[in-house]
């Protein structure tokens, strides 16, 4: 309703300069990988992927909006290559338009977001800038070959990893997009409407339609629904959730101790540089904490259906109360990785003179040096806490209210909830303990 800001957000020059500067971000992270030093201190990449990029743009996703949906290079690249190809070949298509297969839901997201997530936490070489630079050239030609293949949404809603965990946290966003014509939605590859009947956050029907809106709802609004959700949803927050704990987990004194027990073990057949006793523990940390994770929820699952007197079977239930876990992972991400952006992430002032390592001083910044005291540690303890209680108390919420629409009887719903909130207190628990041990690793 406010005309100003929508014209704002709207203005097809200002939209224009926003992907363009995320095109030109892109190609200089290829460029200093390739081309840049060798030091991940002093090269563009792996701060611009690892920190602004990657933590940045996930609590921007969560605590403003899906903003990826706008700055998506691979997204821009497609469209304007779609646009130059309608333009030079009137009425053809840039993609093949293949049906995209419905057993594969998000599998494919799933299976890239875990080949991120291994390479963060298990490849010893994630932080060299060559290795980024690889890495994001291989993607791009996963993602662009994904999108030529089955179409630009089609791809991006199940396979790229990237747009569907950036979708997840936009859930929690105080914002939202809404389609006010649901008849565009009868053209929509997607089943996107609710069982309400709105139109929220398809970025599909929102590109053709001509009654659109920007809104603002209040936070987490988005993760109070209960219907429509299949294994592949699940699976992906279970791997949302148990990778940010695993990400935490790692760098305890505990995890360092089954390193150590690990490169024992392995001095025989493992002791090189790259694998070693020390990868094959963290890889087997990715790969595990995920199915303990699922194990232990479809114990609780199965509980909370007893409790209500459903025979609801656990898979059912875990994939009806799946969103509910996410405000308690969001916050522990928050507080796990606050520090890391707020002083790690300063190496982007010089390096934004420098990025290639070159000894360049472009923008006057070079001679920055990181200031460590820019949050106090005791304000961080007390922030982390609270943000971990916020993010529990707000599952809660959310879990009450899925229960009030999914257990008809007013009683059953509350029973239901006593193994939640007891899976939900655990949780809270291991998140508290976690970020009070000394980082070690």
């Amino acid at each position: 309703g406010v005309r100003w800001l929508g014209a704002v957000l709207a203005n097809r020059a200002l939209l224009t300069a926003i992907k363009l500067v995320s095109l030109a971000l892109f190609a200089l992270v290829i460029a200093t990988g390739l081309f840049g030093t060798d030091n991940p201190v002093e090269n563009l990449t792996p701060t611009l992927v690892w920190i602004i990029w990657w933590v940045g743009m996930g609590f921007v996703a969560a605590l403003v909006g899906s903003l990826w949906t706008l700055i998506n290079p691979w997204k821009i690249l497609f469209e304007w290559a779609e646009g130059l190809n309608r333009l030079l070949r009137p009425g053809s298509h840039l993609s093949l338009m293949r049906p995209y297969p419905e057993s594969w839901g998000m599998w494919p997201a799933l299976f890239l977001f875990l080949s991120f997530t291994w390479i963060q936490d298990a490849f010893v070489q994630s932080p060299l800038p060559n290795r980024v630079a690889v890495m994001v050239i291989i993607y791009s030609v996963i993602t662009l070959g994904g999108m030529a293949i089955f179409g630009k949404h089609q791809w991006l809603r199940n396979g790229e990893a990237f747009s569907v965990v950036f979708s997840f946290l936009a859930k929690f966003a105080p914002t939202e997009v809404r389609v006010r014509d649901s008849s565009v939605c009868s053209t929509c590859d997607d089943d996107c409407l609710s069982s309400n009947g709105d139109c929220v956050n398809c970025y599909e029907c929102f590109s053709r339609s001509e009654t659109k809106e920007l809104n603002i709802r209040p936070f987490a609004i988005g993760l109070a629904d209960n219907e429509g959700k299949t294994n592949d949803v699940l699976a992906m927050v279970v791997l949302l959730l148990a990778t940010v704990t695993f990400d935490g987990f790692s760098a305890t004194q505990i995890w360092v101790d089954i390193q150590t027990v690990a490169v024992d073990i392995f001095i025989g057949v493992a002791n090189g540089a790259t694998f070693n006793g020390r990868t094959i523990a963290d890889s087997l940390g990715v790969l595990l904490f995920p199915m303990i994770f699922l194990v232990i929820y479809l114990g609780f699952s199965r509980f909370i259906s007893g409790s209500a007197g459903s025979e609801l079977p656990a898979m059912a239930v875990a994939r009806i109360f799946a969103y509910s876990l996410i405000p308690i992972a969001l916050a522990y991400n928050i507080a796990h990785f606050i520090t890391l952006l707020l002083i790690q992430g300063q190496l982007i002032i010089p390096l934004a003179s420098d990025p290639f390592g070159f000894g360049w001083n472009l923008l006057g910044t070079g001679d920055y040096r990181i200031n460590i005291g820019i949050i106090n540690a005791k304000i961080l303890w007390y922030l982390s806490v609270g943000l971990i209680v916020a993010g529990h108390i707000i599952a809660v919420y959310l879990a009450h209210l899925i229960s009030l629409r999914t257990f008809q009887d007013r009683s059953a719903a509350i029973s239901s909830q006593y193994p939640m909130l007891m899976l939900m207190v655990i949780y809270t628990v291991v998140s508290l303990w976690t970020i009070a041990q000394p980082i070690v690793a």
